[in-house]
């Protein structure tokens, strides 16, 4: 009796150290006691960090924030990054659901009509014949022994995270650059000002 038991548990020892690479486990990173900006660290007099403000709550500037509206809403590079992020996304749903059951259906008609001045001469009622069939796959459904489905999602959810990450940092370098460029044509501006009242005292004297 206690021979298939032992066969039985040699097997599942086989087959669960075959599968298809380790599970996944966050490395050990010594964190420090206090994070900076949490109550803990942060007195309550003390202002927000510049990098947990909002760019439309940082740049009061109606102009510049109508530039960095437009720019976002028309840059293809945002534009490229946010499409990356649904293909992704979608890919994920289709990888995930492979270790789901799936039922499937199909269906077919075919439609004859046959001449009625051929050499043998058809009654009308058989002229016309429809013809139709209906499959269907009650159950169709891959055991994930090896873990190659597992795998495959965590992978496909890790770029995921990746392609989120890109549009971030896509989103934070077009208003930078956005910004950036607003206040040196600012500051240009008012150098030439500057210039202009200069030479206009110098012509005076």
């Amino acid at each position: 009796m206690q021979k298939p038991w032992i066969i039985f548990t040699l097997v599942a020892s086989l087959l669960t150290g075959c599968a298809v690479g380790p599970n996944y486990h966050r490395p050990a990173v010594k964190r420090p006691d206090v994070f900076r900006g949490s109550p803990e660290a942060t007195p309550p007099t003390e202002l927000t960090s510049l990098a947990d403000i909002k760019w439309f709550d940082l740049f009061k500037d109606s102009q510049l924030q109508e530039l960095i509206r437009t720019a976002l809403v028309q840059n293809y590079d945002l534009r490229a990054a946010v499409a990356r992020v649904d293909a992704v996304r979608a890919n994920l749903g289709i990888t995930r659901a492979d270790q789901f059951p799936t039922i499937a259906t199909s269906g077919d008609i075919t439609t004859l009509r046959n001449s009625t001045s051929g050499a043998f001469p058809l009654p009308q009622s058989v002229q016309n014949r429809t013809f139709g069939g209906v499959a269907l796959n009650l159950l169709s459904f891959e055991v994930d022994i090896w873990g190659r489905l597992r795998r495959a999602t965590e992978a496909a959810r890790a770029d995921l995270l990746a392609s989120e990450e890109n549009r971030k940092a896509v989103i934070t370098t077009l208003v930078s650059d956005v910004a950036s460029a607003y206040f040196n044509l600012i500051e240009l501006d008012s150098e030439l000002e500057i210039a202009r009242r200069t030479l206009t005292s110098i012509s005076f004297h």
